[in-house]
C-alpha cells in the first residue's frame, strides 16, 4: 500500500466507486466523498432507519470528521471516519453460514432503506466484514436514495457474490470457496445455468434467480441502464415491488441451508490420539504462553479444528481468527460460536498450505492472508507435520512461513509431533522411504532458532510431541 508524503494510504480495494475512497490516516479509517455523495451522506445521516442500525452495530461506526485535519482532504467534499473492523476476511475465505448470514444482513438492510426512500448501488459480498460471528456492513458509500421505478442496482452482484454461491453448496454440494477465489466479482448466472439443466431447474431459486435472471441479462446486453430503468418505469415498477422482491429474496435464502457430509476432520477429538494427559498438558501450556506478555490484540489459531484452542485463546486476547481447511468443521464451529454470543473468534475456511493470495486488480484489491495478518500470537498446534509430510513442504519453510504471519517481538506457540507419533507414522506411511530425512526435532529446533528465540519448551507425557514458545525477532 502506498504512502503519500502526507501519510495517507489508500484503500487498494477501494476504487471502483468514482464518489468516494477510503483511505487509512495512522490507525483511523477513512472514507472521502465528492459532492453529490456527501450531499447523500447528509440525508442518510439524519434517517432514523440508519441512526438505528448504526445503534444496533449492523452498519459499521461512522462519522463526520472535519476534512481539514485530514491531510489531502481538500479533494473531497466531505470526510467520514469509520470503526477499524478486528481483522478483514475475503467471502471465498467464510463458511456456508457465514456467507448466509451476510447475505441477509444485506437484506435486512436493504428492508430497512426501501421503505425510507433509500437503497444500496452495491451487492456485493465484500460490502461486509465480521465483529466476530456478526456480520457488519461496511459500504456506507453505497447507500443512495431511491428513486421511484428503479430497481436494485446490487441485484447482479448480490446474486453473484452471494446467492449463486450459496445456491451451489444448498443444492449441488459443491464449496462455492474456490470459485469466489478465482473470480472477484463473483459467479456469473452463464456459468451455473448448464449446471441446474433437467429437474435440477425447478430446486428453489433457480428458475428466477439463474435461468430468468440470465436470459434477460443476454436480452439486454446492447441495451443502457438507462434503457433498462426506462422499461422498468414504464411496465409500472414501483417501491412496492422492489421491497417485495427483497423480501422473497430473504426468505429464499433462509431456507437455503449446506448439505450435512461428515468429513474425517468433524469428530477430531476423539480420533486425534491425545491422551487426557496430553491434553491437559498441552492447555496449560498454551494458556501460559497467551499470558506471558501483554494482552495480544490478534491471535491466529492455525488449523483451528473445533476452535478448542481459539476458545481458550479469546479468553485472554482482543480478537482470535481460527483458519481451518475443512468447510463443515468451519461452519459447525461458526453456528457454535454463533449460538453462544461469542463476538472475539472469527473462523476462516482456509488450505494452510495454499493460503488466499492477492486479489482482484494488480492482485493487491483482496489483500494476501500475509499481508492481513501480523498477528502478535500464532497458535501452530499440530500443523507443522500435516505441512512438512502431508504437504511436502520443507521444514524450513513452515518455519519461516509462520515467523512472518507476526508482528515484531510475536510469540509462535508451536507443536512438533515426532517422527514416531503414530499421526506422523500414518503421513510418513503414504511416502516413500527416505524422503523426509530432516524431519526431526533437532532440525525444527535449529530452524526455529532462525527466526525466533526459544523461550519455553515441553514434552508432552505420550513423549512423542515436543510445544514450543518462540519470541519472534528475540
Amino acid at each position: 500500500m502506498a504512502i503519500s508524503p502526507t501519510g495517507v494510504r489508500p484503500e487498494p480495494g477501494s476504487f471502483r466507486d468514482p464518489a468516494n475512497r477510503v483511505f487509512h490516516l495512522g490507525d483511523e479509517v477513512l472514507r472521502g466523498l465528492d459532492a453529490r455523495a456527501a450531499e447523500d451522506w447528509r440525508a442518510l445521516a439524519g434517517a432514523d432507519f440508519f441512526t438505528t442500525l448504526l445503534a444496533e452495530g449492523k452498519v459499521c461506526g461512522t462519522e463526520a470528521v472535519d476534512p481539514t485535519r485530514v491531510p489531502g482532504a481538500q479533494a473531497w467534499a466531505a470526510v467520514l471516519r469509520h470503526e477499524r473492523i478486528p481483522f478483514v476476511s475475503h467471502p471465498y475465505e467464510w463458511s456456508f453460514g457465514m456467507l448466509r448470514d451476510a447475505a441477509l444482513r444485506h437484506l435486512e438492510i436493504l428492508r430497512a432503506a426501501i421503505p425510507a426512500g433509500f437503497t444500496t448501488k452495491d451487492g456485493s459480498a465484500y460490502n461486509l466484514q465480521w465483529r466476530g460471528t456478526d456480520p457488519v456492513f461496511i459500504d456506507v458509500g453505497s447507500f443512495e436514495p431511491l428513486r421511484d421505478g428503479e430497481p436494485w442496482a446490487g441485484y447482479r452482484q448480490f446474486c453473484q457474490t452471494m446467492l449463486y454461491p450459496l445456491l451451489l453448496t444448498a443444492h449441488l454440494g459443491v464449496d462455492f470457496q474456490p470459485w469466489l477465489r478465482s473470480r472477484v466479482d463473483g459467479i456469473e448466472a452463464d456459468q451455473l445455468r448448464p449446471l441446474f439443466r433437467g429437474v435440477r431447474r425447478l430446486l428453489p431459486g433457480v428458475p428466477t434467480h439463474v435461468h430468468l435472471h440470465g436470459a434477460m441479462q443476454s436480452r439486454n446486453a446492447a441495451a443502457t441502464t438507462t434503457d433498462v430503468r426506462a422499461q422498468l418505469r414504464a411496465a409500472g415498477y414501483s417501491r412496492e415491488l422492489a421491497l417485495a422482491t427483497v423480501r422473497g429474496i430473504e426468505k429464499l435464502v433462509r431456507r437455503l441451508d449446506r448439505r450435512t457430509t461428515p468429513t474425517h476432520w468433524v469428530d477430531y477429538q476423539r480420533t486425534c490420539g491425545y491422551t487426557a494427559q496430553d491434553r491437559a498438558g498441552k492447555e496449560r501450556f498454551v494458556t501460559a504462553a497467551l499470558t506471558d506478555g501483554a494482552r495480544p490484540r490478534l491471535v491466529l489459531d492455525l488449523g483451528a479444528n473445533d476452535g478448542r484452542y481459539s476458545r481458550l485463546a479469546a479468553g485472554h486476547a482482543d480478537q482470535v481468527v481460527a483458519v481451518e481447511q475443512d468447510p463443515v468443521v468451519v461452519d459447525t464451529l461458526y453456528r457454535e460460536l454463533r449460538a453462544e454470543g461469542e463476538r472475539r473468534i472469527l473462523p476462516l475456511v482456509m488450505d494452510l498450505a495454499d493460503p488466499s493470495p492477492g486479489g482482484g486488480w494488480r492482485g493487491v484489491e483482496r489483500a494476501s492472508f500475509a499481508d492481513r495478518a501480523a498477528a502478535d500470537v500464532v497458535l501452530a498446534l499440530a500443523v507443522v507435520h500435516h505441512l512438512a509430510i502431508g504437504r511436502n513442504v520443507p521444514l524450513p519453510d513452515v518455519v519461516s512461513w509462520l515467523a512472518d504471519l507476526c508482528a515484531p517481538g510475536a510469540r509462535i506457540v508451536v507443536e512438533f509431533v515426532h517422527p514416531e507419533d503414530p499421526m506422523a507414522r500414518r503421513l510418513l506411511a503414504n511416502k516413500p522411504d527416505g524422503i523426509f530425512p530432516d524431519y526431526r526435532r533437532a532440525e525444527f529446533e535449529r530452524h526455529l532458532a532462525t527466526r525466533a528465540r526459544i523461550t519455553h519448551r515441553e514434552e508432552l507425557p505420550s513423549g512423542t510431541r515436543t510445544l514450543y514458545t518462540a519470541v519472534v525477532g528475540g
